[in-house]
């Protein structure tokens, strides 16, 4: 398999076959992250992504699970996303589950037709960084998106029938914004009623264009308990009804898992119980957080 510099994957997505189809993120200007910063945004040739999948096949057969990535294979054109797609049921006739980045771009290029009809070629999840849905937050971090926009992509998403895991982003919105963002952010989950929900906490690190920011006293990230805050105001206010809710991320003060709504009470009460308590000790040390 011929990768070109870090490949990141979803957790959920362990067991499967990562399969660099396009290298970094089309979009590339949120100031947070870091993934593909170091990385000029291509779509790979068919011949190029043929190869790794002949390779593969000659070692696992059997192969059920494809995780396309970069950033975004959802941005190759309908014809050339299929031309891999069949190539890898030609490959594994045993697959039984494909999945990939998106980013509101991409999804809003494909029709609710062409998502179904990846939907039928086994395209069943796809995996969204909505961060926020706070509209001056998503501007401030250059994010490409509004409330309005998230809305409409994952309107698209649920009615071709594919399964939509998004990610939320404690912190994004700084100290200033922090309740109006965690707010919105349960609002817009209310909205778009995605099967899966994974919070993860914002990092400053150099190379993300945010550290910048931070170091000129323009950006200030909220307290560990301001953070756990956000967290609890998200699965309050949020009205999800069938929804895994994850914070399990390596990022996150605390870890929690959740099935939305039968779940909810507990998890309110558990924070509320450690933000009362102000007690440092139930947290992750900062030396076992990562990105």
């Amino acid at each position: 398999m011929q990768y070109e510099g870090l490949v990141i994957r979803p957790p959920s997505e362990a067991n499967s076959l990562i399969l660099q189809v396009t290298v970094g993120c089309s979009h590339n200007r949120c100031t947070f992250c870091p993934a593909y910063k170091a990385k000029r945004f291509r779509i790979k040739s068919f011949p190029e992504i043929q190869r790794d999948i002949d390779e593969a096949q000659s070692s696992f057969p059997s192969l059920r699970r494809v995780f396309l990535a970069d950033g975004d294979a959802l941005i190759i054109s309908q014809p050339g996303l299929l031309e891999t797609i069949n190539y890898l049921h030609l490959r594994f006739p045993a697959i039984q589950r494909i999945g990939s980045y998106a980013n509101l771009k991409s999804i809003l290029r494909k029709s609710v037709a062409e998502l179904k009809e990846l939907k039928e070629r086994k395209l069943s999840i796809l995996y969204l960084g909505i961060e926020s849905g706070d509209d001056q937050t998503l501007s401030t971090v250059r994010k490409g998106a509004t409330f309005d926009t998230i809305v409409e992509a994952a309107s698209r998403v649920k009615e071709a029938g594919i399964k939509l895991s998004v990610t939320v982003l404690l912190g994004v919105g700084g100290k200033e914004r922090s309740l109006i963002h965690a707010h919105k952010t349960a609002e817009l989950l209310t909205r778009i009623q995605p099967d899966y929900v994974g919070a993860l906490t914002l990092m400053i690190i150099p190379e993300a264009p945010i550290h910048r920011l931070a170091e000129e006293g323009l950006f200030t990230l909220p307290s560990p308990f301001e953070l756990l805050g956000e967290l609890r105001t998200m699965i309050a206010a949020s009205n999800l009804h069938n929804c895994l809710f994850f914070s399990n991320h390596a990022s996150n003060y605390l870890p929690i898992k959740a099935r939305l709504p039968k779940d909810k009470e507990d998890c309110v009460q558990l924070l509320d119980g450690i933000l009362a308590r102000n007690d440092s000790a139930v947290l992750t040390p900062e030396y076992r957080r990562a990105l």
